[in-house]
């Protein structure tokens, strides 16, 4: 990740990712520590976080890390003394699963999020943002997505992400904290977790097609989505942490890249990068899942700079070749 997302000196600044081991969140850090943040503090239960995303982490001088969990009102003032930003990317992410759990999705995902808000109130957080999901559009038929017309959610996650934009706008406007959410759109890369029973989609093709395990695609596979590489969720959350801009204050923003593609198209594609006739095995829809995807990013670019730094293909690449060095 070589490109430049800020113009600031970070060498004064202190920032808190929660979620920092996790796939998102252990990027963002680690561009923070590359570019010479005083301190990056990572919350983390190491749940959906791994150890080896610290270890990347663990080689700056200005790492810090509190194994704690969100849903501990203490743990999240503990981890705000001190801090000018925070990102805050801990979440459970999965729509089958929260189906399964909503009770633990909620306690989490909303309780969880209300706790960081109250303690970045309650220690002078200059500027908070946080991962929203495209997940919050439901049943909105309308292409390209706009931030304005939402749908009806479609399932217990996706309730917990328009919840935490409520709270969100509330904390604005009764606290006077500076937020901003981020609705990501199928972000993928390097160092996504391709091994869990939830694993997102890209991993698992990757692992299934390299190992010859079997490869399930949900419905017809024509269902299409914007995918999107996880340098450039780590651009908007740079972007947003640090923007001077007061029209870009607590607002809600598509992150993607503008395009979309099948789910068949993407299997088709890891296959010849690969070099394989490997066939996947069809099955049926999943429940709570959108048909079609398709971000309009114009609100992002026009109020953060936001610009895609890597297309679709350019970023699939990238993370195969990354997945082939865990599976050779």
């Amino acid at each position: 990740m070589n490109d430049q997302f800020h113009t600031k000196d970070l060498s004064g600044a202190n920032f808190l990712i929660t979620g920092g081991a996790g796939f998102i969140g252990s990027h963002v850090a680690e561009y923070l520590l590359k570019n010479g943040a005083a301190k990056v503090r990572v919350l983390d239960n190491l749940v959906n976080g791994f150890e080896t995303n610290l270890s990347i982490l663990r080689q700056y001088a200005g790492f810090e890390f509190i194994e704690g969990d969100i849903r501990n009102a203490d743990t999240c003032q503990q981890a705000c003394i001190g801090i000018d930003y925070v990102s805050h990317q801990a979440a459970l992410g999965s729509v089958p699963r929260s189906i399964k759990e909503p009770v633990y999705f909620n306690d989490v995902n909303v309780g969880g999020f209300v706790n960081m808000l109250k303690a970045a109130v309650d220690n002078k957080v200059k500027q908070f943002v946080y991962a929203s999901s495209s997940s919050v559009y439901g049943d909105e038929p309308t292409l390209p997505k706009l931030e304005d017309r939402i749908g009806k959610c479609l399932s217990p996650y996706a309730a917990t992400k328009k919840t935490n934009e409520l709270y969100a706008q509330v904390f604005a406007d009764v606290y006077g904290i500076k937020l901003m959410g981020f609705r990501y759109f199928n972000i993928f890369g390097p160092r996504q977790d391709p091994d869990g029973a939830y694993a997102a989609v890209i991993p698992l093709f990757v692992k299934g097609i390299i190992k010859q395990l079997p490869v399930y695609i949900n419905g017809d596979g024509e269902q299409t989505r914007d995918f999107t590489l996880v340098d450039n969720a780590v651009q908007v959350n740079i972007r947003g942490m640090l923007s001077d801009n007061a029209e870009a204050l607590n607002k809600v923003y598509n992150v993607a890249v503008g395009e979309n593609f099948s789910v068949n198209y993407l299997f088709n594609a890891c296959k010849e990068y690969l070099h394989s006739n490997f066939e996947a095995t069809y099955r049926e829809p999943r429940a709570g899942d959108i048909r079609n995807s398709l971000a309009d990013i114009s609100l992002a670019k026009n109020l953060l700079g936001y610009q895609p730094a890597k297309n679709f293909q350019d970023g699939l690449t990238t993370t195969i070749d990354f997945f082939k060095q865990l599976y050779p």
